[in-house]
């Protein structure tokens, strides 16, 4: 479960840091050479970065209970990014781009021999010791010989795209119908200036293209067996779509977009960038839906296809601007809108971090991601938050000894008296801190 605030007023007055991000390009360019790989997953990393002392008010927040600020920096808040970005590259010093890199919270370390990646891990384990930075033992990878880093796998000098970042297409069912045919055409149509002899290849799925309103009802409900020729045809797009022929490496120098869309059997999306000869895509997402997220509103299943989106690419769209296009149109007024359901509310704080902007397209224009929706591959997954939701919706405060805190109703004060509980409240509410205190006891303080 993550700890939100709704930091929308105060990321609309902030002034946006920009301090670049690494080039992506640049990392698989240094990551090429190497034979040995560590990742380093940090525990709760934004916080482990200390928030300055004149910095705190501004991340205050009220409960029922007592008003707090952040002592660390906060989640939701639109320079997050940027500032951890900032801090490792400082820690890293002369190491970076030598040895060991950093994509905000992604820290590899790379050699080409075994022994000189133990003295290079050594090197940065007593380095992030000084920071007192901590990991998390779990999601490490130690001298490894393969690895996957930033949605792409590395091994032996080369670099694929991770299978995760394929499979959504790669594993899509054959067609059933005329319908689910002529849908795939029209996908792979999308990036047909990239396939060469396009029309050639997709010439056998052609007849289920329909030209008339009438064919295009009856093809919905038409069912097909795909000949030895249609099936060629539809393995070979599909693997074309998923090699370097069409698929891209990213590359910072170009602007990320995501595009999504979801069905009643599940969601779609694509993460694409925008090259001066079209559009190129990086990576594709299919997934179902569970029995009750079929029952959900189209808005929050929309809204999901986006928040699944995030989760996959958070490490190529956190910290930059990227846009997103929907043709859910009521999507575009996500963010202005002063009421919605407590699902869309919760998504809406989770994807504060995030600089985007919303842009609404026609369906038939979002060919790919319709594609991907009607023909899921990754399993339901119920939304971790939503599971947690149900585990406890307890709105009560528990209070482990009632007795160091004030009746609701008081009895009437003196002044004397009023000035003995202010102090004693002051010290039940105050955290001492000391070199040794850890940091997540020190994450929020009273004011």
């Amino acid at each position: 479960m993550r700890f939100c605030i709704d930091y929308r007023r105060l990321n609309a007055i902030t002034i946006k840091d920009a301090f670049p991000l690494p080039r992506i390009d640049e990392i698989f360019d240094q990551l090429s050479d190497a034979v040995y790989y560590t990742k380093f997953d940090f525990k709760s990393g934004c916080f482990q970065v200390p928030l300055s002392k004149e910095d705190r008010p501004k991340t205050a927040f009220s409960t029922r209970d007592n008003h707090y600020q952040f002592t660390v920096l906060p989640q939701g808040i639109t320079n997050g990014p940027a500032t951890f970005q900032r801090v490792i590259n400082h820690i890293l010093g002369p190491a970076r781009w030598k040895y060991a890199l950093a994509y905000i919270d992604d820290v590899i370390i790379y050699s080409k021999t075994f022994q000189e990646h133990l003295s290079h891990l050594n090197d940065i384990c007593t380095i992030l010791k000084n920071a007192r930075f901590r990991l998390n033992p779990e999601k490490c990878e130690i001298a490894q010989t393969q690895t996957d880093y930033l949605g792409h796998n590395i091994k032996n000098g080369e670099i694929r795209p991770s299978p995760n970042n394929i499979n959504g297409l790669l594993n899509t069912r054959l067609p059933q119908t005329a319908d689910e045919a002529c849908k795939f055409v029209k996908a792979a149509e999308y990036y047909r200036k990239f396939i060469p002899k396009f029309s050639q290849i997709a010439e056998p799925l052609r007849k289920f293209v329909p030209t008339t309103r009438t064919q295009q009802k009856k093809g919905q409900n038409t069912l097909i067996t795909l000949t030895n020729d249609e099936l060629n045809a539809f393995d070979q797009l599909k693997q074309i779509l998923t090699t370097d022929m069409v698929l891209r490496l990213p590359n910072n120098r170009f602007t990320f977009k995501v595009q999504t869309d979801a069905s009643d059997e599940g969601i779609g999306a694509v993460l694409l960038q925008i090259y001066p000869e079209g559009d190129r895509p990086i990576a594709y997402l299919s997934k179902k839906f569970t029995q009750a997220q079929r029952k959900w509103s189209p808005m929050e299943q929309e809204c999901y296809a986006f928040i699944c989106s995030l989760d996959k690419w958070h490490n190529y769209l956190s910290g930059i601007k990227f846009t997103w296009e929907t043709d859910h149109k009521a999507l575009t007024q996500l963010n202005q809108k002063a009421q919605i359901n407590k699902r869309c509310e919760r998504w809406r704080l989770k994807i504060l971090e995030y600089d985007y902007k919303v842009k609404y397209i026609p369906g038939l224009t979002n060919s790919m991601p319709d594609y991907l929706s009607r023909s899921p591959v990754d399993d339901a997954e119920e939304d971790p938050d939503e599971v947690s939701l149900l585990i406890s919706k307890s709105t009560q405060t528990d209070f482990l000894d009632i007795s160091n805190h004030s009746p609701v109703v008081a009895a009437v004060q003196t002044r004397a008296m009023k000035l003995r509980n202010s102090t004693s409240n002051d010290k039940n509410d105050t955290t001492i801190l000391t070199p040794d205190t850890p940091i997540r006891e020190n994450r929020i303080t009273t004011i």
